[in-house]
């Protein structure tokens, strides 16, 4: 599933194409993604302009002019893929991540037409994907985001509210960075990466990030800066392609070229002065790769 610098990535590509601009046509090619979509879901959107496109974790959230939200998962597979309507003019310049689309158009499910010109093509052929609208006075009450936890790349998350999130916690520390309540929009590639750069076990207690006190470890602080490092690396290079993931110009992202242990069994761990070989494990139902000789 797409994890955060995916997303990212995703909402760069999209946001010079659709803020500032109107939906002039919406096509609805199917009545369900993983859910059904409102059923006056192409009414709602038409003519509404995009006031901004933001995220919040792994969802993108695009404000329109009519005070609708538009909430939308790229789920296990899905993707936008941004071309030029035909003979259109393009209003606003393309984004660094903006080219042309492919050619595959079996699963396009949902078709945006945008005033600046751009076709912007949802597809996803797993449809686990999701669409909603919500009225954007009730954006903080919606089930989908209101227990999330705060940004990693946010301002207030630091080595002091992730301590006081790991507090008493006798899950290992690996559960804790995916569960979506301590920190939002993690997923197994980056907790991975984050903990190998930041020399810690996966099989860590999670408490141990905390002193009796509540304070944060120099561990701490250690992982949260590998955490912020890791994520902003990987949007840098358009995320990590292992399977589905595209950008919106149909391309692939390279950070998988970047990984230090994830998918890299066997091999030796690139921690300088570290001899360790690179494992895998099973944890909580998902691979955990890791060097057991530098992260205690």
């Amino acid at each position: 599933m797409p994890e955060l610098p995916e997303v990212e990535t995703v909402r760069r590509g999209l946001a010079p194409v659709m803020e500032g601009a109107r939906f002039a046509q919406v096509e609805a090619r199917r009545q369900d993604l993983r859910w059904p979509l409102p059923k006056d879901f192409v009414a709602r959107l038409e003519g509404q302009k995009v006031e901004g496109l933001g995220r919040r974790a792994k969802y993108l959230l695009a404000d329109l002019s009519s005070g609708d939200v538009l909430l939308m998962h790229l789920g296990m597979s899905g993707s936008f893929r941004v071309s030029q309507e035909k003979g259109a003019r393009r209003e606003t310049a393309p984004g660094a991540y903006y080219h042309e689309k492919s050619d595959d158009l079996t699963h396009d499910h949902v078709v945006f037409h945008m005033t600046s010109g751009a076709r912007i093509a949802f597809n996803d052929p797993r449809r686990f994907g999701s669409m909603k609208l919500v009225a954007r006075r009730d954006i903080g009450d919606e089930p989908l985001l209101r227990a999330l936890g705060p940004e990693p790349l946010g301002n207030e998350f630091d080595a002091a509210m992730l301590a006081r999130a790991c507090q008493g916690k006798r899950t290992s520390l690996k559960a804790a960075l995916l569960d979506q309540r301590v920190v939002a929009g993690l997923g197994n590639i980056y907790v991975c990466e984050a903990l190998n750069r930041a020399r810690l076990s996966p099989r860590r207690i999670a408490s141990t990030l905390a002193t009796r006190s509540g304070a944060p470890h120099e561990r701490t602080v250690l992982l949260v800066d590998a955490i912020k490092t890791v994520l902003n690396d990987a949007i840098k290079a358009g995320g990590s392609s292992l399977r589905d993931h595209r950008q919106t110009t149909s391309e692939l992202g390279m950070f998988q070229h970047n990984f230090r242990v994830y998918d890299r069994e066997g091999q030796p761990c690139p921690t300088p002065g570290c001899n360790g070989i690179v494992r895998r494990f099973e944890q909580n139902g998902r691979s955990t790769f890791y060097c057991r000789v530098c992260q205690k």
